[in-house]
């Protein structure tokens, strides 16, 4: 059984899976990694989730206000002994509740090309596709989606 818990990005096992998270995106993104870490820093998220499956961190994903209404979903990451299993949709749907707790009506995030499943994760969740934003706006090896909370 999947157990999700809220906290911050300060919590030992957010950041121990955000380690594994940068390690294999180091290796999926190449030479585009420096680019892309630079904006992916887990310090000072106020929001960030934990999966565990009994006692193991398995699962974890954040957020950061991005004005008034929107967040951005950041750090999304599930072991890869337990992918394939819904855990990221749970992760995802329990950011995206506690956001609309908090009252933000809109999520947006950025992923890579090189990361056809987590394409296919946001797609099933709802996630439309939009022009890059922000840093990610010309970037050609980033993908953008939003979704309406």
């Amino acid at each position: 059984m999947i157990q999700i818990i809220r906290t911050t990005s300060s919590n030992g096992d957010f950041l121990l899976l955000v380690k594994e998270l940068d390690q294999f995106l180091a290796i999926l993104d190449g030479d585009d990694h420096a680019f892309y870490a630079q904006f992916n820093k887990p310090d000072a998220l106020r929001q960030a989730v934990v999966a565990y499956e009994g006692t193991t961190p398995v699962g974890c994903g954040a957020f950061k206000e991005m004005d008034a209404t929107t967040v951005e979903v950041k750090r999304m990451y599930v072991i890869e002994s337990s992918r394939n299993q819904g855990i990221a949709t749970k992760v995802l749907v329990e950011l995206e509740d506690w956001a609309s707790e908090l009252g933000y009506t809109r999520c947006i995030l950025e992923t890579g090309i090189r990361q056809p499943d987590a394409i296919a994760l946001y797609k099933k969740n709802g996630y439309r596709q939009i022009e890059n934003f922000g840093q990610y706006a010309g970037v050609n090896t980033s993908v953008c989606f939003e979704k309406d909370l």
